[in-house]
């Protein structure tokens, strides 16, 4: 679901689609098709989202990965593997903070 995880990421920083769009120098509906799952995103994008967000391609990857259960269904390893991945984003904006101040 790798869709959502770009979406989370984008929300989760607090910024609009427009707004991202020119930071990654993409157009806002490519933004929206990529987040509505109609468009797969390139590895080239996906880069850009790395290096705006400040973090690691394997990272969005693992997020993606463990975002849900594409049947739907929630199992206990599931559920743990988004409390995992929720944890893994908010670490990462520790770091980026940290980083920012120094």
């Amino acid at each position: 679901m790798l869709h959502e995880a770009l979406r989370l990421l984008r929300v989760f920083h607090d910024m609009k689609q427009g707004e991202l769009a020119s930071k990654l120098e993409i157009s806002r509906s490519h933004i929206s098709e990529i987040e509505n799952s109609n468009k797969t995103p390139s590895l080239d994008v996906i880069e850009k989202y790395a290096i705006e967000f400040k973090v690691p391609v394997s990272s969005i990857m693992f997020f993606a990965e463990n975002v849900g259960n594409p049947n739907g269904r929630k199992t206990r390893l599931s559920k743990a593997k988004g409390v995992i991945a929720t944890k893994i984003i908010s670490f990462l904006q520790i770091i980026e903070d940290r980083t920012s101040d120094a």
